[in-house]
């Protein structure tokens, strides 16, 4: 992933340090000043923080071009990055309303909670209203997560035993194809976006993605690089999968609409069938199966389907909120700008 531009003194820190202008000794000052204690709001709307947080991330990841490989497990980095997850795991805490329930009530609980989710509906938006440019908006702030789908939850399976190991194992299988490299899901987003003349290499638009969506992402890493928290991992894939095949149905019907071809709806189309299924796999065989294991996970598997449902709830008010006003829901819009002029050359 090719290196963003910094968004405020947090992030030039990390990227100085990154590339060898500053000692780590600066990184540790600058996270040492966060105040864990800020109102959520503050921390989700932080574009400075959250940049540099999803960046410490992409070292587990794809990694970021011109940065040694070491600085993974830099202790120091490493440190640094502890204050910054307290401080959004803290928000996450205090701002996503929780109900447990019990052990044997979570599969119920989990479909209560995607059923209940009155959030504004993107997908609803792209069906009946979206402009192709506002299309391409939505796949420019999904890609983040959509390129490297599936990912986040593998670091789960090694920190699953049993049932809860074999569900993931099976959600996982068909979120990377099958082994089939062209029926892999970040494979298939990756021809929506070449299909809607968009550049699909990772980070291609991270300078244009708002803070709400590297916060969400950032929930999601969060949860995926501690294993205390495989619970709440588990809980954000269920409610994922729940609220993803109707949507995707949306989506195909948005872009049939507007004239788009299978290419760029086929990542769609696979969604309508796969996450029909998964939804059942993930409450009963994956999360269902680890609380029955693991009691004292309860807690944490209601947090993450919360936290999945809370996030993708403020981007889309986020996205709407712009639109009505007439605006771009991307920080600029130079990107579609470009875009337009070549369509038009």
């Amino acid at each position: 992933m090719s290196l963003p531009a910094p968004r405020g003194p947090l992030s030039q820190t990390l990227l100085d340090v990154l590339t060898g202008g500053a000692a780590v000794t600066a990184l540790t000052a600058a996270a040492g000043s966060v105040d864990v204690d800020r109102p959520a709001a503050d921390v989700l709307g932080d574009g400075d923080l959250q940049l540099a947080l999803y960046l410490m991330y992409q070292l587990h990841y794809g990694g970021l071009d011109g940065v040694d490989d070491g600085w993974e497990w830099d202790p120091a980095l490493i440190g640094a990055r502890g204050r910054l997850e307290a401080v959004i795991e803290a928000a996450i805490r205090s701002s996503v309303a929780t109900t447990p329930g019990t052990v044997t009530s979570l599969p119920r609980n989990l479909f209560a909670m995607a059923a209940a989710d009155t959030g504004p509906s993107l997908a609803a938006h792209v069906a009946r209203h979206a402009t192709l440019e506002q299309v391409r908006e939505l796949l420019i702030m999904r890609s983040p997560y959509q390129l490297k789908e599936g990912d986040p939850q593998t670091f789960a399976i090694p920190r699953l035993r049993g049932r809860a190991k074999a569900a993931l194992v099976e959600i996982q299988s068909d979120e990377y194809g099958g082994g089939r490299l062209d029926r892999m899901h970040a494979t298939l987003f990756a021809t929506s976006m070449r299909a809607l003349g968009l550049d699909d290499a990772p980070g291609a638009y991270l300078d244009q993605v708002p803070a709400v969506v590297l916060a969400s992402n950032n929930a999601l890493s969060l949860f995926a690089l501690h294993r205390r928290l495989r619970g709440a991992l588990c809980g954000h894939l269920a409610a994922f999968e729940m609220t993803s095949s109707l949507p995707a149905k949306r989506w195909v019907s948005g872009l049939q609409r507007l004239g788009l071809g299978t290419d760029a709806s086929e990542f769609f189309d696979e969604h309508v069938e796969a996450d029909a299924v998964h939804e059942q796999i993930a409450a009963h065989d994956l999360c269902g199966a680890l609380v029955a294991a693991e009691p004292r996970l309860l807690d944490d598997v209601v947090l993450g389907a919360a936290t999945c449902l809370a996030m993708d709830a403020a981007v889309a008010t986020h996205t709407l909120d712009a639109w009505a006003a007439g605006r771009s829901a991307l920080r600029t819009s130079s990107t579609l700008q470009r875009l337009q002029d070549r369509t038009s050359a």
